[in-house]
C-alpha cells in the first residue's frame, strides 16, 4: 500500500502559494477588464470585491504585492495598473477567455462579414469558402 500522506502535506503547503498565485492573476484580469469597459482606471479594494470572491485583508496583501513587484501602482488608497501589469493583465485575459473570444465555427476574423449576423447564422462564411479568391 503506497503512502499518500506525504504527497497529501506537500499538495497541502503548495495550496496556500497556488491561490495567492490564482488570486493575484485575477485580479489583473479584473483590472485589465475594468479598465477596458471603461469603468475606470483606478480602483479600490471595495471596488474589486465586487467582481473578487476575496476578505479585504486578503485582497490588501495582494493588491500590495502586486505594487511591490512593479504590476500596480497605488495612490490614495486606489490602484491602477502599470504598464507592465497592462500587458501582463491583458495576456492573462486573452488566455483565460481564448475560446470565448476567438470566432466560431464557420466565421471568419472579419469583423463586418455577414457571418457573424445573426440572419445568416449557419450559412458558410464567404471568407471561408474555397470560392472566395482575396
Amino acid at each position: 500500500m503506497t503512502d499518500h500522506s506525504k504527497t497529501n502535506e506537500a499538495q497541502r503547503d503548495l495550496d496556500p502559494e497556488i491561490e495567492d498565485l490564482k488570486s493575484r492573476d485575477e485580479i489583473l484580469q479584473v483590472m485589465y477588464w475594468m479598465t477596458g469597459e471603461g469603468l475606470g482606471s483606478e480602483f479600490s479594494t471595495a471596488d474589486l470585491q465586487k467582481f473578487l470572491p476575496s476578505e479585504q485583508a486578503v485582497l490588501s496583501c495582494d493588491l500590495e504585492l502586486l505594487v511591490s513587484s512593479g504590476l500596480l501602482e497605488s495612490q490614495d488608497d486606489k490602484f491602477s495598473l502599470t504598464q507592465q501589469g497592462r500587458a501582463e493583465g491583458g495576456r492573462r485575459f486573452a488566455d483565460e477567455f481564448e475560446s470565448m473570444i476567438k470566432p466560431g465555427h464557420f466565421e471568419c476574423d472579419e469583423p463586418d462579414c455577414d457571418c457573424h449576423n445573426a440572419d445568416t447564422a449557419g450559412d458558410v462564411c464567404k471568407h471561408l469558402s474555397s470560392a472566395h479568391v482575396n
